[in-house]
């Protein structure tokens, strides 16, 4: 674990909108979270290899890159800021769903199911 302030987003970083800081900070608000860290990582996963795996964690791991945007405490570790250079994340509501939304420009396909993407 680490006690590093968050920092400004280095210019590679992920980017959240407006609708999805929003979202996170409602369910900070509501579970209690407050003070955790929203973080987004690549991990193996679907029929495409990666996945992305999104959690609110107390403390961010060592060797976490952190950052703070709008409000929002951000972490990713070295491996998944690779994959994510770039990403803006969104938080959309939809008759089908509501969820968040990728724009990874580094994904070159994604899988039928949309959960996982190839780089």
């Amino acid at each position: 674990a680490t006690t590093t302030a968050p920092q400004s987003a280095p210019p590679e970083a992920v980017r959240l909108t407006e609708g999805a800081i929003r979202q996170v900070k409602e369910v900070i608000k509501a579970q209690g979270f407050e003070g955790y860290f929203f973080s987004i990582r690549v991990v193996p996963a679907g029929c495409s290899g990666l996945g992305y795996d999104l959690n609110l964690v107390k403390e961010s791991k060592a060797g976490d890159s952190v950052w703070e945007q709008d409000g929002v405490k951000l972490a990713t570790d070295g491996m998944s800021a690779q994959y994510l250079a770039g990403t803006e994340i969104d938080y959309v509501s939809a008759i089908t769903g509501s969820g968040f939304k990728f724009n990874n420009p580094n994904a070159k396909s994604s899988c039928g199911c949309g959960t996982s993407f190839t780089t």
